[in-house]
């Protein structure tokens, strides 16, 4: 057999060399068992990791009520009195026409934050749970006032 010099030196080059293996790839049954391994821990894992996003907006709800009743207690140790009506929270941070001794603003936003869900804070003052100072709740996940999943500063009874 006469083969062209071009391709005598191409099959010099494709030779093997003594020690290395070749590496092919995958066979199908590999890629199917790591897709089920993948499969299964997104089986276990997400379910976990979709219900801790729910719990966190919850504890942001909590600690966004507290940081209200912060800066509300240090407008009444101010002027004496805390915001009245359920435009209250604007008083944290713009003055009131009738706050003589008005320090704020109290909080550290330009607006008074949303809560988790993008609803508004309710603010009453007097409130109807705590009669010497003020209510303040979000409706929670649903915003409906009133259901279950409210966050609020006062107490169950």
């Amino acid at each position: 057999m006469n083969l062209n010099p071009s391709l005598r030196t191409m099959k010099c080059h494709i030779q093997k060399r003594p020690g290395l293996a070749v590496r092919r790839g995958f066979t199908l049954i590999e890629l199917l068992l790591v897709l089920t391994i993948l499969g299964i821990l997104a089986a276990i894992v997400v379910p976990k990791i979709a219900g801790r996003s729910e719990d966190a907006r919850k504890q942001a709800a909590v600690t966004q009520i507290s940081a209200f009743k912060t800066a509300l207690n240090t407008f009444e140790v101010d002027n004496g009195y805390y915001p009245k009506g359920q435009n209250g929270l604007v008083d944290l941070i713009q003055r009131p026409h009738d706050a003589q001794n008005w320090h704020g603003p109290y909080l550290d936003s330009d607006s008074v934050p949303k809560d988790p869900w993008g609803h508004d804070y309710t603010y009453v003052c007097p409130g109807r749970h705590n009669p010497s100072s003020f209510d303040i709740s979000s409706a929670g996940p649903d915003g409906q006032q009133g259901n279950d999943d409210d966050i609020f500063n006062w107490t169950k009874k």
